[in-house]
């Protein structure tokens, strides 16, 4: 049986002082350690949390940007094609009167040529109605 005696002793002191030496060189480092760890992957934790929540935002402004930008973009193109019609209005409205310009005077000159060509003939009718009776005729007529 164990019988209880000094050596019973010894070994109990020998044993907390073997616990305590190994506490201060093995256990107190070794958690220092762990801990460090783990604040090192808790701050990490955080700034990941913090650059995903920045980057949710940037993100959410570059779409409400690209939003605006859009609908900037869909007027722009709205007054362009307005502008562009009413130059194509102007450009046609001249292009027209400029061709009834054009129309208008060359029936002028057409009808100019029409009475100067009349008047060449209603001179010369006389002439040929001369001839003509002539030839008819076969005698010369004064």
């Amino acid at each position: 049986m164990l019988e209880i005696n000094y050596s019973l002793l010894i070994q109990i002191v020998n044993f907390l002082f073997l616990l305590f030496l190994m506490n201060i060189i093995l256990y107190r480092p070794i958690r220092r350690i762990l801990n460090q760890r783990n604040e090192e992957a808790n701050a990490l934790e955080k700034d990941i949390q913090d650059y995903q929540s920045l980057s949710g935002e940037k993100e959410k402004d570059i779409e409400e940007s690209m939003a605006m930008a859009q609908k900037g973009g869909y007027s722009e193109k709205e007054t362009l094609k307005g502008q562009g019609r009413e130059e194509e209005r102007a450009i046609l409205l001249e292009a027209g009167s400029s061709a009834e310009k054009k129309l208008g005077n060359a029936k002028l000159e057409t009808n100019a040529r029409i009475v100067d060509v009349r008047k060449t003939l209603e001179e010369q009718v006389s002439v040929f109605s001369k001839e003509l009776a002539e030839k008819i005729l076969g005698r010369s007529i004064q």
